[in-house]
């Protein structure tokens, strides 16, 4: 899948791509919980970034997608997928060069992605929690 660049209004840091900028933006707009951004370019041929975040149901996961997935769309991206939207406990989203994970609450923990790829602490992979602009500390 190609490379797409985006155009940000937001600074970003100097690995975060426009496109990993935008959708972490996209769901703390939509509330999403604890989101986390595993760095893995260079590292995976699979993608750049994974994101990963919390919605507060079922109901909420499917919306975040819902939203994400359009919203994807309407940046000119083509060929998004988004898997187990039905259920809403965990949904997939592959963007190409990001892929996002949205989970239930307890879903997440059960499956610990975060903790999987950890492993990799030793070769420099470290999830980054995303700081919500403008929450109350």
């Amino acid at each position: 899948m190609p490379r797409v660049k985006l155009s940000s209004d937001k600074t970003t840091a100097p690995t975060e791509s426009p496109l990993l900028a935008r959708i972490i933006s996209s769901l703390d707009d939509d509330k999403a919980e604890d989101i986390v951004t595993i760095d893995l370019s260079g590292r995976s041929s699979l993608c750049d970034a994974i994101v990963i975040a919390t919605g507060r149901s079922a109901r909420h996961v499917a919306s975040l997608a819902e939203n994400l997935a359009r919203r994807l769309k309407e940046w000119g991206l083509s060929g998004v997928r988004v898997e187990g939207l039905t259920q809403g406990d965990w949904v997939l989203i592959d963007a190409g060069d990001v892929v996002v994970h949205l989970f239930r609450a307890e879903v997440r923990t059960y499956y610990d992605l975060e903790g999987m790829w950890s492993v990799g602490e030793k070769s420099g992979l470290r999830p980054q929690k995303t700081e919500r602009v403008g929450s109350a500390a």
